[in-house]
């Protein structure tokens, strides 16, 4: 609100009413200041002495106590004790373009003591005047629901084509397009902030929203919700479930269903299935604030005594702080007994250090991943063809759902039909978006296996970067459960995950490679020679001559069992 000092004579004040449409209008365009210079040239010709000006940037249907430059003159009205005053307005469309609204205002302001004038309407207190003013009225209630119409008709019509028409999601703006209009087009740096963000989440890499809040929060260049850097959990949500990242447009508000779109999307209609997939099935406790890079450990090693997590703090000495694990379980022997944060931290070290394997196994492991890297680039075109043929099975499923609709007549049938039609349209289109992708690989198998290499090779380097995140990453791929920690002997044996176990890679076990024979106990009947003759001649201590066979033992071979049973039957 613009206040000016007026006159003590306030039966010749006024004040200024201008309303935009929209806040595009009032920042990168001149129609408010447009408004207020013509109302004001008005009141200079009449002779009124402008006190104040209440801009608006809202549209002009609905309520107008909804609109904060109505509201605030309305208020203004209240503080000046009835007395005197001309509201003017640029034109009677922005004064109210809903009937029921217009009179209501009308009636307000006569409450109030103050009288409506408009630069291109006279209003008049007769009954042909109300009349004149109320078809006025209704005919800019008529032009402004015809507009809606139809932008809301030229909007389908767009979405329906492939194109989306709403304000540009984060990662994306909107260009020019050679097919009329604009279209969307990938935004970086931010699409490759978004499309970490939503891979990481649908793969597991974030356990949870909230892991993909603070992942957001972490980036500078993306944008933020408060002035103090912070990322909204609404708006996690709406980031993570929005079909447009995919490649698909809709709008359920226009009655349009999920369809290609033709901008590129930063993730696959996949992985977006999968987002979903696992925002309705699981909800994830919170991850803990408390876990911070002065203590990496906390939350994922448990105390030996009872099972329970080691909690850590900082524990006040008489010069300064120092930093310790502890368990904080009442019924716990080692119930506030402290563990040196340099201490259980080196030991964790050493423990990740044992478990790197040999270069050996690594490169085995890099060759097993690529040939089996080659088999799936031969399979892919049968996958594909497969995929074609599930995708044709569907559209036939959802040709029949569609007569059993037309054929229903119970509104609850209907319904539960045409969400079975929608879950199978989106599987058809997850099947069609597998069979069209190339055969061959998108990347390189180097630029694909080069970090799970790195880091099978060596899991201590990741550690220590330092880096809270990539030291969490380590945690939950190196083990499967909590890491069990005895005050007095240390950790306990690990459970590793899957890769590590493969690898045979084990701190507390060493083995060697035996000789490839067949072992027998020595009470068994069977002869105990080797599996197979080629590998007799390189049995150690055996010379065997051409066509010599060795006899059995006392107690051995079907003589020693024929023997025993004789003795056994006597």
């Amino acid at each position: 609100m613009k206040t000016v000092h007026g006159t003590q004579d306030t039966s010749r004040n006024a004040l200024i009413y201008c309303r935009v449409s929209s806040k595009k209008q009032s920042t990168q365009a001149s129609g408010l200041e447009s408004q207020e210079h013509r109302c004001r040239q008005f009141a200079k010709e009449k002779g009124y002495q402008v006190d104040a000006v209440f801009p608006d940037d809202v549209s002009g249907g609905g309520d107008f106590l909804k609109r904060a430059g109505m509201v605030a003159l309305l208020a203004y009205l209240d503080a000046q004790g009835g007395a005197p005053y001309t509201v003017i307005f640029d034109d009677l469309k922005r004064f109210a373009r809903d009937t029921e609204f217009h009179l209501r205002l009308r009636r307000e302001l006569q409450l109030r003591n103050a009288r409506v004038e408009c630069l291109n309407f006279r209003f008049e207190d007769t009954p042909e005047g109300k009349f004149v003013e109320t078809v006025f009225a209704a005919q800019g209630q008529l032009e402004r629901e015809q507009n809606a119409r139809q932008v809301r008709q030229k909007m389908k019509a767009r979405v329906e084509q492939g194109f989306w028409v709403f304000r540009a999601p984060v990662g994306y703006r909107y260009v020019k397009s050679q097919r009329g209009g604009k279209e969307l087009v990938r935004d970086e740096p931010l699409a490759s902030i978004v499309q970490d963000a939503l891979e990481s989440y649908a793969s597991g890499r974030f356990a949870s929203q909230a892991e993909v809040r603070r992942f957001l929060e972490s980036q500078p260049l993306y944008p933020k919700d408060t002035p103090a850097g912070a990322v909204r959990h609404q708006t996690v949500q709406r980031l993570i479930a929005k079909p447009v990242y995919a490649g698909y447009v809709h709008a359920e508000t226009l009655g349009v269903g999920l369809r290609q779109g033709h901008h590129e999307g930063l993730i696959t209609l996949e992985t977006h299935e999968r987002i979903l997939k696992r925002m309705r099935e699981a909800a994830y406790a919170p991850a803990r604030q408390d876990i911070t890079s002065d203590f990496p450990l906390r939350g994922a090693v448990a105390c030996g005594e009872c099972a329970r997590q080691l909690t850590a703090g900082w524990c006040k000495g008489k010069c300064r702080k120092y930093p310790y694990y502890f368990c904080r379980n009442r019924d716990c022997a080692a119930y506030g007994k402290t563990i040196r944060r340099e201490r259980i931290e080196g030991e964790f070290r050493t423990l990740l250090s044992r478990l790197k394997p040999t270069s050996g196994l690594v490169d085995a492991a890099a060759a097993m991943f690529r040939d089996c890297w080659n088999r799936q680039f031969e399979r892919a075109e049968a996958a594909a063809s497969a995929l074609r043929d599930q995708a044709r099975a569907l559209e036939d499923k959802i040709a029949a759902l569609v007569d059993r609709t037309v054929e229903a007549g119970n509104p609850r049938v209907i319904a539960a039909l045409e969400t079975r039609i929608e879950a199978l349209e989106r599987e058809k289109l997850v099947l069609e978006e597998k069979a069209g992708r190339a055969p061959g690989p998108v990347q390189r198998f180097e630029a694909v296996f080069e970090h799970t290499l790195d880091f099978l090779a060596n899991p201590c380097k990741l550690w220590d970067s330092g880096r809270l995140d990539l030291q969490r990453t380590v945690l939950k791929l190196t083990f499967c459960d909590f890491l069990a920690y005895d005050r007095e002997s240390g950790f306990r044996t690990p459970k590793t995950t899957l890769p590590f176990n493969i690898l045979g890679v084990n701190s507390d076990h060493c083995g060697e490679m035996v000789l490839l024979e067949r072992f027998e106990l020595s009470a068994s009947p069977l002869p105990r020679e080797c599996s197979t003759p080629e590998l007799q001649q390189h049995r150690p201590g055996t010379r065997r001559e051409p066509g010599h066979r060795r006899t059995a033992g006392p107690g051995q071979g079907r003589t020693g069992m024929r023997r025993r049973h004789d003795r056994g039957g006597q």
